[in-house]
């Protein structure tokens, strides 16, 4: 099937609202269509998976090859890869990573969508620089996003006659279609009781002011998958935790897994479920820190974790890292006592972003091989005692100093581990 890039000059000018619409429009066509979203982003997909019903892909032209990207893109469904940031925004120096990293490999066109509402004429220079700045990226049409009027609708579209990119549909201002956020981007799925109902707002939205036939035309088939090895289990019986605490685990990786024979077990800490007899216990990251009282108290869950068996080894990422150390403090200053299982105390009192790609060298724990990995936080690290679990550089290549830790068969990080590194 093909596929479209849907992309911007910068974050903010509705990216994800507008995929969200369009999923589902499409959807309620009665099209087959599917959600990507570029770069290490761990929410926006479980929206484009409520908006259309399909899981969403993470394609990641830093942290995969080339080959990998195009066999995950290789869907039977349309396929509406939600761009990150601005088109060419990417890790340091170079931009590599960008969105039109991956328009480039898959071959794929490109869907400008430009926050207007504070321009006019000047539309045309950012719509012709974009379209000119690289011949590989190709811009195939134009959504203008937030027109105040009709009358600011007419200038934006007269100011545009003469590039030769069409436009697929203007939309207006509407408050209906904001989002709430938190520091991490946008508040989850699963927390948003009215999300059907914010769903079909910004379908119909979609579905009245874009012209869906010319936009799906321009949509172009994707490379055909090849068998390429992937991403070995990390273990044969996984325990996973899996709620709104500990939501941001890959989907490509645990199909990876799959694939290979693993046998993955969800479960909740949220609801107090202990974790099942596996050979490894994953905890993901997420949003513990919101939910950090409720862990502190879940019986159940922190007894399953503190007396487990000696063969059952334990890891987590971002969050999960947080929960297996001794203390987490909150936004508001409270201490909650954690699972205590490595010597870690992490607070959110005095936050500070951590950001950036990570290339991984594993001095031990369940992954083998170097890895590609990502980092994103503002948890403040108080105290870290014991052996790192990784070397680490940024994408830059410059050393950063040792990451996580490892005590016995217990280990994290923050890092976000998205594929093995070739």
């Amino acid at each position: 099937m093909p596929g479209l890039v849907l992309s911007a000059p910068s974050s903010g000018s509705g990216k994800t609202t507008l995929t969200l619409g369009l999923l589902r429009a499409l959807q309620q066509r009665g099209i087959a269509v599917r959600g990507a979203k570029s770069g290490p982003d761990y929410i926006d997909p479980r929206f484009h998976e409520a908006a259309c019903g399909a899981p969403c892909l993470n394609l990641d032209a830093w942290a995969m090859p080339p080959d990998r990207i195009r066999n995950l893109a290789a869907t039977p469904e349309l396929l509406l890869i939600e761009g990150a940031m601005g088109l060419f925004d990417g890790a340091p120096p170079n931009g590599n990573g960008a969105t039109a990293d991956l328009a480039r490999i898959l071959g794929l066109p490109v869907v400008l969508i430009v926050d207007a509402g504070r321009m006019a004429q000047s539309v045309a220079p950012i719509v012709a620089g974009f379209s000119a700045h690289d011949s590989e990226v190709r811009i195939a049409g134009l959504v203008l996003n937030r027109a105040g009027s009709a009358r600011h609708e007419d200038m934006l579209r007269n100011a545009l006659n003469n590039i030769d990119i069409p436009i697929l549909g203007v939309l207006h201002r509407n408050s209906e279609l904001t989002q709430p956020s938190r520091h991490l981007g946008l508040v989850q799925a699963q927390e948003r009781p009215d999300l059907d109902a914010f769903l079909n707002t910004a379908a119909k939205a979609v579905a009245n002011q874009i012209d869906l036939d010319a936009l799906i035309a321009l949509a172009e088939p994707l490379p055909k998958a090849i068998n390429l090895p992937t991403q070995p289990p990390p273990a044969q019986r996984i325990a996973l935790a899996q709620d709104a605490a500990f939501a941001f685990a890959y989907p490509h990786l645990l199909h990876d897994w799959r694939a290979m024979g693993a046998e993955i077990i969800p479960f909740s800490p949220l609801a107090d479920e202990a974790a099942p007899s596996a050979d490894l216990i994953f905890l993901p990251g997420g949003y513990p820190e919101l939910h950090a009282g409720k862990l502190a108290g879940n019986s159940n869950f922190m007894n399953s974790i503190k007396n487990t068996p000696q063969y059952t080894n334990i890891y987590g990422e971002c969050g999960g890292y947080m929960v297996l150390g001794e203390t987490l403090i909150d936004a508001d200053g409270h201490r909650h006592q954690m699972t205590g299982m490595l010597p870690l105390d992490t607070s959110f009192a005095n936050r500070k972003l951590h950001l950036g790609y990570r290339d991984l060298t594993p001095l031990g724990g369940p992954f083998k091989g170097p890895l590609k990995a990502h980092e994103f936080h503002y948890a403040t690290t108080l105290r870290a005692e014991g052996a790192p679990l990784f070397d680490a550089k940024d994408a830059e290549g410059t050393a950063l100093p040792p990451m996580g830790l490892r005590v016995g068969r217990v280990c994290g990080s923050f890092a976000h581990v998205i594929d093995r590194a070739v």
